[in-house]
């Protein structure tokens, strides 16, 4: 006969009369399934913010000393969109149209849709309500009105 098996193994293995050599192998294929699975949980648990950009990343793009941006995004239909992001202070209005002094002393005209959503303020909700010397996000595709506002408060 061969050595005997070391204890926590007879314990996962142990035999029965009731169930035999079926029972054994039944446990053995649940035990390395629970493995597996636990495993594969723990690894997904772990890593899921490895597999997208680090926030400090976005936030040094897209965050309070962001100036300007162009950003291309694929539609689901497969298209490409361009998209600008101007960050400014609003230094004139007139009809549909919005000036921004940006940060880099950039001056920018952009063309508003008159029902775009204005965020970011509890008071001002509508583009009719927006005034000089705020300062704002607005988000366009190119050579398209503006669909989105964001007021950030109130600028210098």
């Amino acid at each position: 006969m061969g050595r005997a098996a070391p204890p926590f193994y007879e314990a996962l293995t142990l035999r029965t009369a009731k169930g035999g050599e079926d029972t054994t192998m039944t446990r053995r294929r649940f035990m390395l399934l629970a493995v597996a699975l636990v495993s594969l949980n723990s690894f997904f648990w772990l890593a899921q913010g490895g597999f997208a950009l680090p926030k400090a990343i976005i936030n040094q793009f897209f965050g309070s000393r962001m100036v300007r941006a162009e950003v291309l995004v694929q539609a689901a239909d497969g298209s490409i969109q361009d998209w600008r992001i101007d960050r400014g202070v609003i230094t004139a209005i007139s009809g549909s149209s919005v000036t921004l002094r940006e940060r880099d002393a950039t001056s920018v005209t952009i063309q508003v849709d008159p029902v775009a959503r204005v965020t970011g303020s509890v008071r001002i909700v509508s583009v009719a309500q927006l005034r000089r010397r705020l300062r704002v996000v607005v988000y366009h595709q190119a050579n398209a009105p503006a669909e989105i506002v964001q007021v950030e408060g109130v600028g210098g």
